[in-house]
């Protein structure tokens, strides 16, 4: 293997708050991929793209430009496992790289705070760094192929827009994410509005759990509607969508209706490299994965 490539690694607020499974799974897979992630000293909130930038942009740019700026004197890009995170991350880079007033702005809230900021640590998806290893890459590492799995695909919202910001193809119609969970032996099945939102983001749950909820139940019937075995994510808040939504979606109901393992990327692959469940956490979801594991390994 090539030597290891270092990223600053930024937690966010719901990984290492509500899901430290997906966290672990990180750091197990990550290692055995040739990624080396040093944890960012002193970071702070990203902060939220669809909730503080709507109130405060310039808290929001100052905010975000310190963590870029702890990761840039660490000598790192930084990397992350949230898809809000990293749209906050792409979308002020791209706001001071185009607009030089707008970083010299920054500059001057960080005058006397000890912190240098010149915008050039980029900012990586946990996912997007697995991706540019290529699928057949990371097929080579399968131990365990997950054949006969039909996986949910979700995407999540701030991983793909606002496109300009973002270095996927320019596509309605992703297939990245798709590519990695069938590298893995599983199958990815198509889905009615597959690319829809979560229900989470914008302040939705925040504000509204109702709808915020239902936005989730329907993509959660579209998803059962085609057969999916588990879902598949690779955003931590859109992880939280889908785990608590199902117990409260089945307490309305009376019934256990909902019941849908919630996978973080890593996690599926994790599995298929032969790692085992506590290696990676699935032990500790909401929605039990006990069944789907037990499939897997016998």
């Amino acid at each position: 293997m090539t030597e290891a490539k270092k990223y600053s690694f930024f937690l966010g607020c719901v990984m290492p708050n509500r899901f430290p499974n997906v966290e672990k799974s990180i750091r197990e897979v990550m290692p055995r991929l040739g990624v080396e992630l040093e944890d960012l000293q002193g970071a702070s909130c990203c902060p939220a793209p669809g909730v503080i930038r709507s109130f405060n942009e310039p808290t929001w740019l100052a905010l975000a430009s310190r963590n870029l700026a702890l990761a840039e004197k660490a000598g790192n890009d930084i990397i992350t496992g949230c898809n809000g995170c990293y749209g906050t991350f792409k979308e002020t880079l791209a706001t001071i790289h185009e607009d030089p007033d707008k970083l010299r702005e920054v500059q001057q809230v960080f005058k006397g705070m000890g912190i240098k900021f010149k915008g050039e640590a980029d900012a990586k998806h946990i996912i997007e760094v697995i991706y540019d290893m290529g699928p057949e890459a990371i097929k080579k590492m399968v131990k365990r192929p997950l054949t006969g799995l039909k996986v949910a695909v979700h995407y999540g919202c701030h991983l793909l827009k606002p496109s300009k910001t973002r270095p996927w193809q320019q596509s309605e119609r992703h297939t990245f994410l798709d590519e990695l969970v069938e590298a893995t032996g599983a199958e990815s099945i198509r889905y009615k509005d597959k690319y829809m939102c979560c229900g989470a983001g914008g302040g939705v749950r925040g504000s509204n759990v109702p709808v915020s909820v239902d936005i989730a139940k329907e993509k959660m019937d579209n998803m059962m509607d085609a057969g999916a075995d588990i879902i598949v994510d690779v955003c931590s808040f859109c992880h939280l969508q889908f785990e608590v939504s199902q117990p409260q979606l089945n307490k309305e109901l009376g019934e256990m209706k909902y019941k849908i393992p919630v996978f973080y990327y890593t996690q599926l692959l994790g599995l298929a490299m032969g790692l085992e469940p506590d290696q990676l956490g699935l032990h500790k979801h909401v929605v039990s994965t006990k069944e789907i594991l037990d499939r897997i390994l016998q």
